[in-house]
């Protein structure tokens, strides 16, 4: 570990005399890229220095104990030596978290995909309520939450969201909740009183830019057309609804939300690139329904992540095995205790594959 650690403050100094170079300053994307790279170095840098200034107080510390004679100096020795043995083991742990390799779309916004799954009505519903937790948990993280498609339900809620999330590290802490919910609940239209099961989709891809991804122009069919639904008087009277299909790889995406054609334009190109990108990145280049596919399942009741029992006001993440019955919470947006508990499971894996 303290071999890789040098190697990362060696990487550190390098950057930092990099930046102060005339021709760096001068090359705006060279200049970003490494003032990114200097943050995230400078995050382990700080731990370790610290935790080697700690080493060496400790080590000083046990020498000055043992050359010591006076009763009192000896105890404060003593209190420092405490204190220092109760603060490294914290340091080293902190190290070893610093130097999991760090996914590269971490630090991205995101395009966050829900949709109603087996259920009918009571899932349109569901995933409209989960879209709100959703954009109130973004709230209090200080990120945006931006609508960018909406297909509304027969009954209320929606067959399918599209959004935009934006701000400090999305992907980081929302990556883990791609796959399929399944919410237990007795609907509103029930008579009998019996709990129906029903599912939604949620698909969570990391946003590129546009230069990230190389597409011919020619691939691509770009229909407009008069926006549908609930939006007031401008609604259906332009055409400002706008759907890309992307042949090669069949993604269609349709966008409505925006006030002008231009504006559903710029949001259905920024979807488009990100889906692309990540099919790139999973090298599952073939269609784009098999992506999907591997990200969040076919909406099926037997496949799921994650439980929403509403009756017993209970939430159960299976991959952990994470039960809470703060329902009403999460459902408000409060959604750390599943996100935090996630976030910790897989870097305790991630941990654990280093060290084997």
């Amino acid at each position: 570990m303290f071999s890789k650690l040098d190697e990362v403050e060696s990487r550190y100094e390098q950057v930092n005399l990099s930046l102060q170079r005339p021709d760096v300053a001068s090359d705006q994307k060279k200049y970003r890229g490494l003032m990114k790279e200097l943050a995230d170095l400078e995050k382990v840098v700080v731990l370790y220095r610290d935790y080697k200034k700690k080493t060496a107080a400790l080590k000083d510390n046990k020498e000055l104990l043992t050359a010591e004679s006076d009763s009192e100096m000896k105890e404060m020795f003593r209190e420092e030596i405490r204190e220092l043995e109760a603060a490294i083991p914290d340091l080293e742990a902190k190290l070893k978290l610093a130097l999991i390799p760090k996914d590269p779309n971490d630090d991205k916004n995101i395009i966050l995909e829900i949709r109603a799954g087996a259920g009918g009505d009571e899932a349109s519903l569901f995933a409209d309520e989960l879209f709100r937790a959703y954009a109130h948990y973004a709230g209090k993280q200080g990120w945006k939450a931006e609508m960018m498609s909406y297909s509304p339900g027969n009954v209320g809620g929606a067959k399918e969201i599209i959004a935009s999330i934006s701000g400090d590290s999305v992907y980081s802490k929302l990556k883990y909740e791609s796959g399929v919910h399944r919410v237990q609940r007795v609907p509103e239209t029930e008579g009998a009183g019996r709990v129906h099961t029903s599912t939604i989709t949620v698909a969570v891809i990391p946003e590129v830019e546009e230069v990230e991804v190389k597409i011919d122009m020619k691939d691509i069919r770009i229909d407009v057309m008069r926006a549908s639904g609930a939006g007031g008087q401008s609604v259906n009277r332009t055409e400002s609804a706008v759907r890309l299909h992307h042949e090669p790889s069949g993604i269609i995406v349709h966008c409505q939300e925006g006030k002008s054609q231009t504006s559903n334009k710029e949001k259905a190109f920024k979807i488009l690139y990100s889906k692309l990108q990540m099919l790139e990145d999973q090298k599952v280049l073939k269609e784009a329904s098999d992506a999907r596919l591997e990200q969040i399942g076919t909406g099926d009741r037997s496949e799921r992540i994650r439980t929403y029992n509403f009756p017993q006001t209970r939430v159960t993440d299976h991959r952990i095995g994470l039960t809470t019955h703060a329902l009403n919470e999460i459902m408000a947006g409060d959604i750390s205790i599943l996100v935090d508990s996630l976030v910790a499971h897989y870097q305790a894996e991630a941990l654990k594959k280093q060290t084997s």
